[in-house]
């Protein structure tokens, strides 16, 4: 496995499900926001085929775009196939390609190796989603299959910290109050600071500030601009800092239009392009009474809340800020959207009455509601999710809070109220 810039090992939670595809004859195409660790899980792809499958280093083509020498490889199909032909009579060969999208006519090129019916196995990297929709076009329907990496989940995050408290942490309530604090500690590090790679690893605030400054400045204010071709950039930038304000509210596009003075088709397109490009993620309302529930507006989340903080300029711990109950309820969104399976989804409930459930985890016919709250003295739920509870009778619920463990029971429902890194293990 690779080794970060301080020399620790991180297993990714993304690996299995990447080294299980590997397998397949489809090409893998892992994407993700810039500096999220895709080029070091393409590195701990290579080092696992070459120690557990043991494929020969000569058997292994790693091309990182990012290089200006390895663009000579991708400028010519027919000679790129034709080398790939040399290279896999005997044996098969591992093609790792690292921003793929920066190949011209990327999704042509790589329908045409594939088709080719070569020896080999495809995997590629690539940064935005709006990119590879951009390039990779239609013609690669059936032969992929994508593969989304983020910045590090709060599991990645404290086994980055400190790899006890990893083992701890799986074992759930065979642990310590001293290390249950400890883990809440972290987690209060990790809502602040997000869980980009880099940043973790940082060891001072100025570094950590300098780094987040890096990656704002070049990903959104001009990758994603540029790639835009964003007219209005102070319109684009304001909407980023607005939409950081208001995490976990209902979304209204004609208000942003108005107080960005854009119109709304413009903002649309903003929101849509944050959201390929994995700065934000929407979250859908859950319904089945549209006289009564909510039906039609989302609300939004970022997808890391270092990313979040910095747009508003604001690093202050959880105890010393205004929204830390939304930054905490942000945190939890993430954590809970990661580990998701392929057939859950979560939404949120509102009524039209303005009673509102956080968080809802799907599968199948079965709710589980989630609740999040900063700190509670008294295991109490809310009107809202007692509301919920009558009207649709879920089997458990769920309140996550940083200050009480506890157990109740409301009719048939029973009601655990636990901290917010256990969450991603109890839905």
């Amino acid at each position: 496995m690779p080794k970060i810039e301080n020399h620790q090992i991180i297993q990714r939670q993304l690996f299995p499900k990447i080294i299980t595809h590997v397998k397949k004859p489809e090409i893998t195409l892992i994407v993700g926001a810039r500096q999220v660790g895709k080029t070091v899980l393409l590195n701990m792809l290579k080092e696992w085929l070459m120690s557990k499958k043991k494929v020969s280093p000569k058997n292994i083509l790693y091309f990182n775009l990012d290089i200006v020498r390895d663009w000579e490889f991708f400028q010519n199909q027919t000679n790129f196939i034709e080398f790939l032909k040399e290279q896999s009579q005997k044996e098969k060969i591992y093609v790792l390609v690292d921003e793929a999208q920066r190949v011209p006519d990327c999704s042509r090129f790589f329908k045409g190796v594939y088709d080719s019916n070569l020896n080999i196995k495809l995997i590629l990297t690539g940064s935005t989603s709006l990119e590879l929709k951009t390039r990779f076009k239609e013609s690669l329907t059936g032969r992929k299959q994508v593969f989304h990496l983020y910045s590090f989940s709060f599991n990645e995050f404290l086994e980055a910290k400190d790899k006890k408290l990893v083992e701890l942490f799986k074992k759930k309530n065979e642990i310590s109050e001293i290390s249950k604090k400890k883990i809440l500690e972290l987690f209060r590090e990790y809502t602040v600071w997000g869980g980009y790679p880099r940043v973790v690893f940082a060891k001072t605030r100025q570094e950590k500030i300098a780094i987040l400054a890096e990656i704002y400045s070049s990903y959104i204010e001009k990758d994603i601009v540029g790639l835009l071709e964003i007219k209005n950039r102070l319109g684009f930038s304001k909407l980023v800092k607005l939409l950081a304000g208001q995490i976990g509210q209902l979304v209204n596009v004609n208000e942003l239009a108005n107080s960005l003075n854009l119109d709304r088709e413009t903002v649309e397109r903003y929101l849509k392009a944050l959201e390929e490009t994995f700065i934000i993620t929407p979250l859908l309302p859950y319904f089945k009474n549209p006289r009564q529930e909510i039906v039609k507006q989302n609300k939004i989340y970022f997808n890391d809340t270092g990313i979040r903080n910095y747009a508003l300029e604001n690093f202050s711990s959880l105890s010393e800020r205004l929204d830390a109950g939304l930054l905490l309820e942000n945190a939890l969104f993430r954590e809970i959207l990661l580990a998701l399976d392929i057939f859950q989804k979560i939404r949120f409930w509102r009524t039209k009455q303005g009673a509102e459930v956080d968080f809802l985890v799907l599968e199948r016919e079965k709710i589980v509601p989630i609740e999040v709250k900063l700190n509670i003295k008294k295991p109490v739920i809310s009107l809202s999710l007692r509301n919920f509870i009558k009207k649709y009778s879920p089997q458990k619920a769920l309140v996550v809070n940083l200050s009480k463990e506890a157990k109740i029971k409301i009719n048939k429902t029973n009601i655990y109220f636990l901290y917010p890194y256990l969450v991603n293990l109890s839905c």
